[in-house]
């Protein structure tokens, strides 16, 4: 079992920033993935990003260019640096990592609000 526990988040004006972190515990020696998803009042839940084991990412085409993730394989942590946010962005944004067995672990979310 993996525990994720998330801290960031909050309102911020459009064009502003945020850093979102999540950090895993428990069975963390069996974590390939760690990224991040957002699901937003009526529509599906989306990727964000994700950062695998050997330092590739991947990020969803709405926040390329504007969304880092970066990760921390000997503390287990992720973090999300958002940066020139977007209304469209607000969203209650889920930490999720994947074991080498593909099961899926999701933190409780955060909230991100973006004002216009």
């Amino acid at each position: 079992q993996v525990q994720l526990v998330e801290s960031g988040g909050g309102l911020v004006q459009a064009g502003g920033s945020l850093r979102l972190s999540c950090a895993a515990s428990g069975d963390t020696f069996s974590i390939n993935d760690m990224g991040w998803y957002r699901q937003a009042p009526g529509k599906q839940r989306e990727l964000v990003a994700v950062i695998r084991r050997d330092g590739s990412t991947n990020y969803g085409a709405s926040v390329k260019g504007r969304f880092t993730i970066s990760g921390d394989n000997a503390k287990k942590t992720v973090t999300l640096q958002m940066n020139s946010l977007r209304p469209e962005d607000t969203a209650v944004y889920f930490c999720q990592v994947r074991d080498s067995w593909l099961v899926d672990y999701w933190g409780q979310g955060t909230q991100v609000t973006v004002s216009s």
